[in-house]
């Protein structure tokens, strides 16, 4: 553990084949490993305080809110009225954070395997959680999330948010993006659930793996009969970032901005992204994540999982 001002330390995050991104080191407060992963809890210039896990930056103090809006907010709002919500993974706790400000929430469940990280979080990363944790509606649990899932048949979750890591060659997170995944959470969820995941990258150079997961929900539309990708800009990972929403009733695209805002104050939420205004413009796709879903998207499945090997 370091607390000298590193000036001279870079953590170097190879995009793809064609690109590494370079994160200048400020301070390193905190750096460590758990049973899973590596972590570095540093500040960066412009970004502040940054969580990178195994070299990848997760997070930043600049615009985490960006993300963990886009995470939570849509699939929330859309809900007319969610009370039981499920987080599958979220570490930082800023996703629970997210849809425990909609007051209608009576019950949240947060499923993450890392323990070591989510108590390093709890002390090192208050500016993320805000206290999401200690909330009385907040069950914390720490085990695999589809093995929770599996066992949790007919819990009648309003909303589950599926903020897990990218499914890496190496790691634990390609059983979390399939088919059978999603059908787990279906089985989990209220007749009028809805569902949203974090699905990777939306820019032109590497969009395979959200247009594959918004085709294998579409594949469901018996399940989910409403699937819509959104993005939100995320300055932390230089390109926009990928979302799907899935839904069994609710359809997005028919939410107005009039609805969403008013949604929002009965709820006390003020968002400072994801607004009544800004709610079209996310789910409104560039043509190139429309054309990726027709030339690069394939239906994900255990037997053949998406592989993320940028």
């Amino acid at each position: 553990m370091s607390h000298s001002d590193a000036t001279g330390m870079f953590i170097n995050e190879t995009h793809t084949s064609a690109a590494i991104w370079q994160y200048r080191v400020e301070k390193m407060i905190l750096e460590g490993k758990t049973k899973y992963q590596t972590y570095q809890i540093a500040t960066v210039p412009r970004f502040g305080k940054s969580l990178f896990l195994d070299y990848n930056i997760q997070t930043s103090l600049m615009d985490e809110y960006i993300f963990h809006e886009c995470m939570s907010q849509p699939a929330m709002t859309l809900h007319p009225n969610p009370k039981k919500v499920l987080v599958c993974g979220g570490g930082e706790g800023a996703t629970l954070r997210e849809a425990l400000a909609h007051n209608t929430v009576q019950e949240a469940v947060m499923v993450d395997i890392d323990e070591e990280l989510v108590d390093m979080v709890k002390v090192h990363m208050p500016e993320w959680h805000q206290g999401a944790f200690e909330d009385p509606r907040t069950t914390l649990v720490h085990t695999d999330a589809r093995a929770w899932i599996a066992e949790h048949k007919g819990a009648n979750f309003d909303v589950i948010l599926s903020d897990l890591p990218n499914p890496h060659e190496d790691g634990p997170g390609q059983m979390l993006f399939t088919r059978e995944y999603f059908q787990l959470c279906a089985e989990a969820m209220s007749e009028d659930g809805v569902f949203a995941m974090q699905a990777g990258s939306a820019n032109e150079n590497y969009p395979a793996c959200m247009a594959s997961c918004i085709k294998t929900l579409e594949a469901m539309s018996d399940v989910f009969p409403h699937v819509a990708g959104y993005y939100g800009i995320v300055s932390t990972f230089f390109q926009p970032w990928g979302f799907v929403l899935a839904s069994k009733k609710h359809d997005p695209i028919a939410l107005t901005q009039a609805e969403v805002e008013k949604r929002h104050v009965e709820r006390g939420v003020t968002n400072k992204y994801y607004t009544g205004r800004f709610h079209h413009a996310c789910f409104t796709l560039p043509e190139y994540l429309l054309r990726a879903v027709e030339t690069e998207g394939r239906i994900l499945t255990d037997a053949e999982p998406f592989v993320w090997d940028a």
